[in-house]
């Protein structure tokens, strides 16, 4: 077999593979011999089948069968002997003219070639890195909350401002009937609260569900309506009342302390505070990293400028998914995932260079810190060495946890590497601040 590269640019090459009887000729005969030992033909004994009619049956299909197998061992190892990074898979050349009766034949693959290019991570203008803070108002509403949620319920007769409201929202024609407990801090605006000011027991209160809640998801949830149906809703409702509580604030005393942090971890209302700040701020943490990750890929995919084998891989997405597409189908699913295509490029650039690569053991201690995340939640405080390294034996068995892993520890390590070397700015906030600013809302 011979095989050469004919480079086109220096993201397309096209590979030749020439394949002579030498190279198939004795495996392909070694199969005829098996198959004829066990073929069954009508008029002839098992074994006894002449070597030509069994050519004549299977022959072709089986040299098809073995030069194609043939092909893809030669492709891999000229892949890795040459260290071509390519991208996507060969792709076969269209041969109209094969001849499957001819002792040599010529094959062509296109291949797509992975740019060569350079990562800059510091930029002229800082990125920002946010720090949420928990800021007053946010720990006084935790502490109020934590008092209301341990509180003394009292039952009443009319509606106030701050009570906890429990009724049935109801509109037959659109199958709307659901029981719920609802606050007026759920309800938009002032109009549609002032209805609920001063409702009694089994009154029955009317509203249009449209800009009924300050949150979308709150149509869903006490309307108990799906997500297509609250797109939209436009209907008029009825809320008839059935109960009407108020809750009297628990005092900030230490049994108080003791329900929700356990025994004698927080002694006083200053500890208690400081405790929901630094809970608070520990998972806040979470949303800035994920934000800086979003913002550094952004920033990567934008200023990493380099050509991609574009044609080649319209090409290959055509047959890659498991149905064929249309030459436009291609293009438009091309357009989608191009960012997403030069992210990995990148990425994988950087993990190369800068030696950020998953290790099994790294990948062992990091699925063990997760076990453990996970038991705890579920009041498995200390579990022994041997379960944990039972469980993550498990765990790493499963190829699709390991690749779910993996990335999460690569993410993990990118970004404390984004950290350490790009150009950043840390901004201060509180989270609702912090919101408006990320989401615009």
């Amino acid at each position: 077999m011979n095989i050469t590269r004919e480079n086109i640019d220096t993201l397309n090459a096209v590979i030749k593979l020439d394949i002579s009887k030498e190279d198939y000729g004795d495996k392909v005969e070694k199969i005829l011999t098996d198959y004829r030992k066990t073929a069954n033909i009508p008029g002839f004994r098992k074994g006894h089948v002449p070597m030509g009619m069994v050519k004549k049956q299977y022959g072709k299909a089986v040299l098809i069968d073995e030069v194609n197998k043939l092909i893809q061992d030669a492709l891999s190892k000229y892949l890795v002997e040459e260290k071509l990074d390519v991208l996507g898979n060969p792709l076969p050349k269209a041969q109209d003219d094969l001849d499957w009766n001819s002792d040599s034949f010529s094959f062509e693959f296109e291949l797509g070639l992975a740019p060569n290019f350079d990562v800059k991570l510091t930029s002229k203008k800082p990125l920002k890195h946010y720090k949420i803070i928990a800021d007053k108002k946010m720990i006084d509403d935790q502490v109020k909350h934590l008092q209301k949620q341990y509180g003394k319920i009292i039952a009443k007769q009319e509606v106030s401002q701050d009570d906890e409201i429990t009724g049935v929202f109801k509109n037959e024609e659109h199958d709307i009937e659901n029981s719920t407990t609802i606050t007026l801090d759920k309800i938009k605006g002032k109009a549609n609260a002032k209805k609920f000011i001063g409702a009694k027991v089994a009154d029955v209160i009317t509203l249009k569900t449209k800009g009924l809640f300050n949150e979308d998801q709150d149509v869903i949830n006490m309307l108990k309506v799906s997500d297509d149906a609250a797109k939209g809703l436009n209907v008029e409702v009825t809320f008839t009342v059935n109960e009407v509580n108020a809750r009297e604030l628990a005092d900030l005393d230490q049994d108080l302390f003791d329900k929700f942090f356990g025994k004698d971890n927080v002694k006083s209302a200053t500890e208690l505070r400081e405790k929901i700040k630094e809970d608070a701020e520990k998972q806040f943490v979470q949303q800035s990293d994920q934000k800086l990750l979003n913002d550094v890929t952004e920033f990567l995919v934008e200023n990493t400028k380099f050509d991609l084998p574009s044609n080649f891989l319209q090409k290959w997405i055509q047959t890659a998914g498991d149905e064929e597409l249309d030459e436009n189908q291609a293009k438009e699913e091309y357009e989608k995932s191009e960012k997403s295509m030069r992210y990995q490029l990148i990425e994988g650039k950087l993990v190369t260079e800068n030696n950020l690569q998953v290790n099994f053991d790294e990948l062992k201690e990091f699925s063990k810190k997760m076990i453990i995340g996970q038991m705890a939640q579920f009041g498995q405080m200390n579990p022994s060495d041997k379960e944990l390294d039972d469980i993550a034996a498990r765990v790493l068995s499963n190829k699709e946890e390991v690749k779910r892993l993996s990335e999460q520890l690569t993410s993990q390590k990118l970004l404390t590497f984004y950290k350490e070397k790009a150009n950043l700015k840390i901004k201060e906030l509180p989270y609702d601040k912090f919101v408006k600013e990320v989401y615009g809302s």
